[in-house]
């Protein structure tokens, strides 16, 4: 999955609002679930309640009819309490040995009452017993309560309601109650969204201001969303920003003070190096302008640039410690002196180790006289092993010192130099960098004719 799509996923808002969200689901569902189950036994109570009293009723009322054996009186209980109870679904009214003496329905009547087999539900003190058994129409509540007249149990009044009539009202409270908490369940929903954005949008101001701050970016101060202790925090965070801000810009004046001032003693001292020898006064100026064209020619950024001028500078500072017998020497150096001569840039590397904002400069200083076959000095480096920045110095100091006078030596002119660097392609120099050098002079040429 693509990380911007996920990145939502990681601020505290979402966070928030999802375990708000997750915290109001179980608790709706459980208090659904626990609405239901209470609304379930209350029904099944008032049922069971209802059905007591009718038996009770039918059972007193019956006991005179048994004694005086009217059961026309008995018939007249039985059907005036069926009409007006529509979810009984019999009622029967048997003697001690279980014979029919009235039945809701007329055809039962006279017959041997034979109970259903199921379970007994509730024991109701004074003999009523409650069983659960399964009729032609569903579950059943079946009450046997007995029949007392002077102490004496004549027989008993047996009758069923129909559990459906029961399942059928308590299915319409649930829809009820379900709708009522979905809509709370929404409406909580929307206020823990609310209530997460404006909880966690302080934060999220802060956050941006912290990465902001991070990143050097100036940006107004944060808004202030409430006066509690988010926003205290945040108009905190305001002055802090507003003095690391002052701070900052003081320090990068300071900076640029010190880096414009280090740059000119760098110069000074490339010029003492120089100096030394009079057939090279110039000279490492002269291969850093050239080495700056060529940076540029290449495609070196500015940063890049400022640091290939400050090593071309200092590219023969090694050069302080070879003895002026061998640096000023008129004549050309024996092997020996050609050896000590060879080790300044290694005595630069010295130099420059000394001090730890000199250390970027060293690839290039200690590594400006190898080649690109790998036979040159210190370390015989190879092709795309030299640093880049060495290369360039490379060739820009090959060019300055055969256009410069020596000792021994006349100066070549511009086309002789270019003829000889063509010829050291793939040898000395890199053949893209010896392309990009001879490009440059034929622009730089152009112009002059212009």
């Amino acid at each position: 999955m693509n990380k911007r799509l996920l990145e939502p996923l990681k601020n505290i808002r979402f966070k928030t609002s999802l375990f708000v969200l997750l915290l109001l689901i179980l608790t709706t569902g459980i208090l659904y679930v626990i609405t239901a189950n209470i609304m379930k036994r209350h029904f099944i109570k008032e049922i069971i309640t209802r059905a007591e009293s009718l038996s009770a009723n039918i059972a007193a009322t019956a006991g005179f009819s048994f004694s005086s054996e009217d059961l026309l009186g008995l018939d007249n209980i039985v059907f005036k309490i069926k009409g007006s109870n529509p979810d009984i679904e019999y009622i029967a009214i048997v003697d001690t040995q279980m014979n029919t003496l009235v039945h809701s329905d007329i055809e039962k009547s006279g017959e041997k009452f034979e109970p259903t087999e199921g379970q007994v539900y509730k024991k109701v003190p004074g003999g009523v017993t409650i069983n659960e058994i399964s009729g032609a129409q569903g579950k059943i509540f079946e009450l046997v309560s007995p029949v007392f007249f002077m102490d004496k149990q004549l027989g008993s009044v047996i009758f069923g309601i129909n559990k459906s009539v029961l399942f059928n009202a308590q299915r319409e409270a649930q829809k009820n109650i379900a709708l009522a908490f979905v809509v709370i369940l929404f409406l909580g929903i929307a206020s823990s969204i609310l209530l997460s954005s404006l909880l966690t949008r302080p934060i999220q101001e802060l956050s941006n201001g912290v990465a902001e701050l991070k990143e050097g970016k100036n940006r107004r101060p944060l808004r202030i969303y409430s006066r509690d202790e988010l926003g205290r925090l945040t108009e905190s965070f305001n002055e802090m920003t507003a003095l690391i801000t002052a701070q900052r810009d003081k320090l990068s004046k300071y900076a640029n003070d010190l880096e414009a001032s280090y740059v000119s003693t760098v110069k000074v001292l490339a010029a003492a190096i120089d100096a030394r020898d009079s057939y090279t006064l110039g000279h490492s100026t002269r291969v850093a302008k050239l080495s700056i064209e060529l940076g540029k020619e290449i495609g070196l950024d500015k940063e890049e640039i400022e640091e290939l001028e400050i090593a071309c500078l200092f590219h023969d500072v090694g050069k302080i410690k070879i003895p002026d017998s061998i640096l000023l020497k008129k004549d050309e150096l024996n092997d020996s002196e050609l050896i000590e001569m060879r080790r300044h840039p290694e005595y630069g590397t010295e130099i420059l180790s000394k001090a730890p904002s000199l250390l970027k400069y060293i690839p290039a200083v200690r590594h400006h006289h190898e080649c690109f076959d790998g036979t040159g000095y210190p370390n015989g480096l190879k092709g795309d092993k030299i640093p880049l920045k060495a290369a360039i110095i490379s060739l820009a100091d090959f060019f300055d010192a055969m256009t410069s006078e020596r000792p021994y030596r006349d100066a070549f002119t511009e086309n002789e130099t270019l003829s000889k660097i063509k010829n050291l392609s793939k040898k000395r120099f890199d053949p893209y960098h010896i392309e990009a050098f001879l490009g440059l002079f034929k622009r730089l040429k152009s112009k002059l004719n212009t």
